[in-house]
């Protein structure tokens, strides 16, 4: 699961602090500005000519029915095709391809779930016991309260930070769980691994089902004013019908997004390694990326309060989009460097361990440190110092749906002076660290990198247009400031 420290409380729509007026004629500086946050004379262009009536509707049409129903015919495939390949391809997708050249598109998916396995009973009962377990601990484990960003409607989120615990909890619960079950019962949870077909087949089909219930639920007993129809079922089953919604008192993003898939994936990580083990003994490639999968995931999980001030949180409802992605997505796809590695053992040798190890812990740490310099800032309302000097801030205003004005910090010094989304940086280069112990064999060890850099890259367009529609010419001048978006003097 992917983090960021954007920070940036949902605008009113009909914002008029720091805003643009259409009609206002704007000087070469302004023009200037514009394009410094990045193809701003395209989206004046492309809002002109959608601005017709009947491209408005097209467009809406296109948006808000087809590209919705495309994802989600076409994802679901996604990680069906990522294990077909590790499990009879030898991790090749060539040879994934040569199965859809010889068969056709239809005939190619037809052969390929024709190897799927239905959910059996051990597997079934694995997922329900886990879910049974995370929503206990969820409930049970203490935590300091903390709040999420207010929401159009003026809605403040509470959290119990209990993260970090039920992170541990369950890490040592499943290293317990393996020495009784591998000694007494001879039973090993690479069980998952053998049945890894099973395991997204059951999550795919749950997903769907759970997705269904939360539109019917958003649709007849919302949880909170911030949730309505757009009128498209298509794209509220697609998008979701609530930003927080909440069941038996579950906040629901927080158990699919943490306690689900940014869980999982460690535990598939340990699975995958174990299950490597079993085959070859230690294998120094293995312990490379597991290691810092396992580190930064411990990561995610200290900092999970923050986390609750991201995009996922604060503006991606509860649909398709978000909770398939993280009750299916992320155990498909996040966790393929070490799928792929079960059978691709590789001897790296004590240097090369020790240098990407360290790398990817600097990775770490830099991602991090960055993600504390923007909540220091806030919470100490800028009276702090940034790499030893007071920051560079922008006091930025906006207006909340009921017309009440609020003002949020934006930074631009230490990491943020480099680039707007400069986080960015050693995450991608982190995963890529991880992932380079396979060698250049196959790309599928490069999956993981390949997407982050696409979703990154996504976001941060998409992160640029929401803060300059929120904050108007307070973001301007930030990027005035900040004048590169994730690669600093190249992007």
């Amino acid at each position: 699961m992917v983090e960021t420290a954007d920070d940036q409380r949902m605008p009113s729509q009909g914002s008029k602090v720091g805003r643009r007026t259409a009609s206002k004629p704007m000087d070469e500086n302004s023009s200037n500005d514009l394009l410094s946050t990045g193809l701003h004379e395209y989206q004046v262009g492309y809002a002109r000519v959608t601005a017709n009536p009947v491209m408005q509707a097209l467009k809406n049409f296109l948006l808000r029915s087809v590209m919705p129903l495309f994802l989600m015919a076409s994802t679901p495939n996604i990680v069906f095709l990522i294990w077909f390949a590790a499990a009879h391809c030898d991790g090749s997708y060539a040879c994934v391809g040569n199965v859809f050249r010889e068969k056709s598109l239809v005939g190619g998916l037809r052969y390929i779930y024709g190897h799927v396995n239905a959910p059996s009973a051990p597997v079934i009962w694995t997922l329900i016991g886990y879910s049974v377990f995370a929503l206990t601990i969820m409930r049970l484990l203490p935590g300091k309260t903390v709040y999420g960003p207010t929401t159009p409607k003026g809605h403040v989120p509470v959290y119990k930070d209990n993260g970090f615990a039920c992170f541990a909890t369950t890490m040592v619960t499943f290293v317990l769980l393996t020495i009784v079950l591998k000694t007494f019962f001879s039973v090993s949870p690479t069980l998952i691994y053998d049945r890894f077909d099973e395991v997204l087949a059951a999550l795919n089909i749950f997903s769907i089902l759970f997705c269904l219930f939360l539109y019917l639920k958003g649709l007849l007993a919302p949880s909170l004013s911030d949730s309505g129809s757009s009128g498209n079922i298509i794209f509220d089953y697609y998008w979701g019908m609530e930003l927080y919604p909440r069941v038996l008192g579950f906040d629901v993003k927080v158990f699919t997004n943490c306690r689900f898939g940014m869980t999982v994936w460690p535990l598939l990580v340990c699975v995958f390694a174990l299950k490597s083990y079993e085959l070859y003994g230690f294998v120094d490639s293995m312990f490379v990326t597991t290691t810092l999968q396992l580190v930064y995931c411990t990561k995610f999980f200290w900092w999970e309060a923050g986390y609750m001030n991201t995009i996922d949180i604060m503006m991606d409802r509860a649909g398709y989009y978000i909770c398939w992605g993280c009750l299916v997505y992320i155990p498909g796809l996040y966790a393929s460097v070490s799928l792929y590695m079960v059978n691709h053992p590789v001897n790296l040798g004590l240097p090369l361990t020790a240098f990407l190890l360290a790398l990817g812990v600097l990775s770490i740490y830099i991602n991090y440190d960055a993600d504390k310099q923007k909540l220091q800032v806030r919470s100490s309302d800028g009276r702090c110092l940034v790499w030893g000097r007071k920051p560079s801030i922008i006091r930025a205003k906006y207006v909340l749906d009921s017309g009440e004005t609020r003002e949020s910090i934006l930074l631009a010094s230490g990491w943020w002076g480099l680039s707007r989304h400069f986080h960015y940086i050693p995450e991608i280069l982190l995963a890529f660290f991880w992932s380079v112990p396979a060698l250049f064999h196959d790309v599928m060890p490069y999956t993981y990198v390949i997407w982050l850099v696409l979703l990154l890259t996504h976001r941060s367009y998409r992160d640029d247009t929401k803060c300059e529609n929120k904050y108007g010419n307070f973001w301007l001048q930030y990027c005035r400031k900040v004048p590169h978006k994730i690669v600093p003097y190249i992007f």
